[in-house]
């Protein structure tokens, strides 16, 4: 169970931010940006959407006109202003999202020219010396990219969740 143990699992996220390099400072920053949006979404819909939904509907329910244009309007109304509420957010996770892989990119740039950089002051192109730069390099793409995939997931769950939510509500607002 040495894998458990909290020192040797900090050492190694050291290790790993050593290893790949200032670039993984801005990549784990934007992680954590997009999963605080997520887990936000995901505490609106635990435990605000059902109060602000029922309020809506219970508004439309006390109509007596549900027939008119007027009433058809307020009811479009309702269901715009739960689609903004379970809406906020989605774009900026879909922006994160697509920050994470491009941060990568630069991580990979930054360490490509670290190691040509060494390879022009010692005046040598040793592979051997070459591979460990290399290595250093791909380190922010592999993270940026695991970030992306991660978030693609989550931010398509969210999105798919809003326009559930939403359609639900105009499906609950009957028009008689």
């Amino acid at each position: 169970m040495e894998f458990l143990n909290p020192t040797n699992a900090l050492n190694g996220l050291k290790d790993f931010f050593l290893m790949g390099g200032p670039i993984l400072w801005p990549i784990f920053f934007t992680a954590l940006a997009m999963l605080s949006f997520v887990m936000e979404r995901m505490a609106y819909y635990m435990f605000a959407h059902k109060p602000a939904k029922a309020k809506l509907v219970a508004e439309w329910n006390a109509r007596s006109d549900r027939k008119s244009w007027k009433a058809h309007a307020i009811r479009d109304e309702m269901v715009s202003k739960i689609k903004a509420q379970t809406e906020t957010f989605v774009s900026i996770i879909k922006t994160l999202v697509a920050i994470a892989p491009l941060l990568g990119l630069l991580g990979t740039v930054w360490g490509m020219i670290e190691v040509f950089d060494v390879m022009a002051l010692s005046g040598s192109s040793n592979a051997r010396d070459m591979a460990g730069g290399v290595f250093k390099a791909t380190i922010p793409t592999m993270a940026g990219m695991v970030i992306a995939l991660v978030g693609l997931f989550l931010s398509n769950f969210v999105e798919r969740k809003s326009r559930r939510e939403t359609a639900r509500f105009a499906d609950s607002l009957e028009i008689s």
